[in-house]
């Protein structure tokens, strides 16, 4: 974002040779193709292309929108180690308009995103990050005296695809809650009509973010995506198919309070309130902080983040998940997530799958 003579450089060239031109060797570019390729899901023999598609594509040109969010996934993006985010600002993307990370303020910061909408029409990507308020007019959230709802209509109506990143900019989010106070929206709402890919997640995984836009360069199109606007490569299982406490899961191993034995061996939190059964992020295998570790795997348990409207259907979020008979361990969430999904609606939060298993109905009982 700073406007140096290293960066004026570097403008119009591949994401290959902006990478070399800031050391990096070709076995790191090529780890960098093989982290983006298992992140996309696809089998090992795509690396290769995807390195093509890197050394001959330019650095594609993306502004970032902020509104009503608690910035949370700039937070993620500043923390990228793979590759790092000035390797992501300066290498891979040509981000030209940032409020949290860039140089310029003020009619300045605005003349940058101005000039981009008008000179990119069509050809710069947008990213919004935290949701649109539309009650009153939009008087809630105002950038550089306009209105939330203004700016993302012109930007994102005039951008070849905008990413929604985070739970707020995807569905709404936590301003969205009920009561709604200032009408929050996702990107999708408040500019219907456009393409959008939903990155949900508070934050959301930075991979991802990377991940979808090397899939734009290297096919020529936006991922596949899920009734809900989610790339699958991303968002196509359930945390709960993937948890390293699965098998504790199908053992009928239950954490039954914090630190308790369960606890402290890494048995399934699913009676916790762990809404993983039916969450789908691929949080269990790309993780956070360089992959080192994440929610379930730290001992807490999902709380559906990544989910519509996940702060008024998950909560409370350490409430009991109920027992819904009539389902064995090997049906797993995918029947009792979509039989309990109409459930939620309720005043009962009534999520989870079943737990059937040997013995387990005389020890709730002996427990109570």
């Amino acid at each position: 974002m700073a406007s140096s003579s290293k960066r004026d450089d570097l403008s119009g060239v591949t994401i290959y040779e902006a990478l070399k031109e800031r050391g990096f060797s070709r076995r790191d570019f090529l780890s960098f193709c093989t982290l983006i390729t298992a992140t996309l899901a696809l089998p090992s023999t795509f690396v290769s292309k995807v390195a093509e598609a890197l050394e001959r594509r330019k650095k594609p040109v993306l502004v970032w929108l902020e509104f009503q969010d608690c910035a949370g996934n700039t937070e993620a993006l500043l923390r990228a180690s793979k590759p790092t985010v000035g390797e992501i600002v300066l290498d891979i993307l040509s981000v030209e308009y940032h409020e949290t990370i860039m140089a310029a303020a003020g009619h300045q910061a605005e003349k940058s995103l101005m000039d981009v909408v008008k000179n990119q029409k069509g050809r710069y990507i947008a990213v919004v990050e935290g949701s649109v308020p539309m009650g009153d007019g939009g008087v809630y959230c105002c950038v550089g005296g306009r209105a939330a709802k203004e700016t993302v209509k012109e930007v994102c109506g005039n951008a070849m695809a905008t990413l929604a990143v985070g739970t707020c900019a995807a569905y709404g989010g936590l301003p969205a809650a009920s009561p709604n106070p200032t009408g929050a929206v996702g990107v999708t709402q408040a500019v219907p009509g456009v393409p959008v890919v939903n990155l949900p997640g508070c934050p959301v995984n930075v991979e991802n973010i990377t991940a979808t836009v090397v899939h734009f360069l290297t096919f020529g199109s936006l991922p596949p995506l899920d009734s809900r606007g989610r790339p699958l490569f991303a968002y196509g299982k359930r945390i709960h198919d993937n948890c390293e406490r699965r098998a504790h899961f199908d053992a009928g191993q239950f954490v039954r309070q914090w630190g308790d034995e369960g606890h402290r061996k890494g048995w399934c939190l699913y009676e916790m309130g762990c809404k993983g059964p039916e969450t789908f992020k691929n949080c269990p295998t790309v993780k956070y902080n360089e992959g080192t570790s994440w929610p379930v795997q730290a001992g807490h348990g999902c709380i559906g983040c990544a989910e519509p409207a996940f702060w008024d259907r998950m909560a409370p979020f350490y409430r009991r998940l109920p027992q819904p008979p009539g389902f064995g361990v090997e049906s797993t969430a995918d029947k009792v997530g979509a039989g309990l999904a109409a459930v939620t609606g309720a005043a009962l939060v009534a999520h989870g799958i079943g737990r059937i298993l040997s013995g387990g109905k005389k020890k709730e009982e002996e427990r109570r």
